[in-house]
């Protein structure tokens, strides 16, 4: 039977890691709903909540290891990337609609947006429904994000890029050579988060910080590439160890598994993710921290919860909550942000209280709006591609497979 021909079911997850990603997608909502603050509070409350994005690359590679390395002998690139397209593309499409849909409701802080000639939102449109990255001549907001509807889809496209490099070159690397290369780009951590600016790509000075991305410049493409490859590539190679280290007592292999595994590594991203600036600016002891966190911690926390079990029923819903949560809010909130961005703007001088309940009604609604795009739209449509585009092959060819048997037979 041909390889592209075989439908295969998907893998046991990692439910606390399920759960860990949802907590981290509701700590970058919260994260989005203090940035409109900043020139308030003189700094971001939930300082580091940008991190959750690098954290979220190590997950990926991880998942993407687990579930994929040992199937390319039933399976073609174009297989895999039919699988990856079916899961991640249907919210691509629904966040870049809800942006379209709320455009121009944010008009008081981003003005630009009440100037857009027709033609030029029409063609961000259809690029952003494709996940083509829209150069800063297309910039229709105003901030030169890749998705002027969707600010994190940058994310997405990046996510894209390393799903491409995993079918092309690194899945065929052997575990030393894929270690050797973590290394490696473990250096372009440390240049952006030490200040070093070896390529002299930051004239204006250090960085200290791997904040950024989300643009087509040659600054903004360092970033995103650099927040990428160490964590992508340091998940992929736990994937790769932790089978060889897997016993009856220790069926997922990883050197770390504790009781109440979900709530401590559910702590831990909390905590990470709302420390303040470190040295209370931008500078090397920040930039120290955030090393730390994306190239030790957050493997760390991987290996802990991918090691850790939940032990009770009411953990074990919370992790298939939060994970079947985790992708939408990710990529629906943001458009609310401009929302509640516009509004702050709009009213400067209202009592801190409805600022409150702005919020919180922002942070409900991203909920709501995700849970409500995940059941009546993202579960249906994955199912429909499925069974219509995953699936139609293996049973055209095992109906082919009847027919001849049934030839040879008769």
């Amino acid at each position: 039977m041909a390889k592209e021909n075989i439908y295969l079911a998907s893998k046991p997850r990692y439910e606390i890691l399920d759960g860990l990603r949802g907590v981290a997608a509701l700590m970058v909502v919260i994260f989005h709903c203090f940035e409109t603050y900043v020139p308030v509070f003189g700094t971001q409350i939930v300082n580091h909540g940008y991190l959750a994005v690098d954290f979220f690359f190590v997950l990926s590679g991880f998942v993407i290891g687990y579930a994929y390395d040992d199937r390319w002998d039933k399976m073609t690139t174009w297989g895999f990337f039919k699988r990856r397209l079916t899961r991640l593309h249907p919210m691509v499409i629904a966040g870049t609609l809800v942006g379209a849909a709320l455009f121009f409701f944010s008009g008081a802080a981003f003005p630009e947006t009440l100037q857009v000639p027709a033609w030029k939102f029409a063609l961000c449109l259809v690029m952003g429904l494709f996940i083509l990255p829209c150069p800063n001549s297309l910039d229709i907001r105003g901030w030169g994000e890749l998705n002027s509807f969707n600010g994190p889809q940058w994310t997405l496209t990046f996510e894209y890029i390393g799903n491409i490099l995993y079918a092309f070159v690194l899945r065929h690397l052997p575990k030393a050579a894929l270690a050797v290369l973590c290394v490696c780009c473990a250096f372009f951590t440390l240049d952006l988060t030490l200040g070093w600016d070896v390529f002299g790509l930051f004239p204006n000075g250090p960085q200290y910080t791997v904040i950024g991305g989300w643009s087509l410049t040659p600054q903004q493409l360092y970033i995103g590439f650099t927040r990428l490859l160490y964590p992508f590539l340091c998940g992929l190679l736990i994937s790769r160890i932790l089978p060889g280290h897997r016993t009856e007592t220790n069926p997922s292999g990883s050197p770390i598994h504790i009781k109440g595994g979900f709530w401590w590594c559910s702590l831990a991203i909390v905590v990470l993710l709302s420390i303040p600036c470190i040295g209370g600016t931008t500078g090397i002891p920040d930039g120290i921290f955030q090393a730390l966190c994306i190239l030790c911690i957050f493997p760390l926390i991987v290996l802990t919860g991918a090691g850790s079990v939940t032990t009770d029923k009411k953990s074990t819903a919370i992790c298939k909550w939060l994970g079947d949560i985790s992708y939408p809010i990710y990529i629906t909130h943001y458009p609310l942000m401009y929302m509640q961005m516009g509004w702050a703007a709009d009213n400067p001088d209202a009592p801190v209280w409805m600022h409150v309940m702005v919020n919180l009604g922002i942070v409900f609604m991203s909920i709501v709006l995700a849970w409500g795009l995940l059941k009546i739209y993202d579960e249906p449509v994955r199912d429909w591609l499925k069974e219509h585009w995953l699936k139609r092959n293996a049973k055209v060819t095992q109906l082919s497979q009847v027919r001849n048997l049934s030839k040879v037979i008769g």
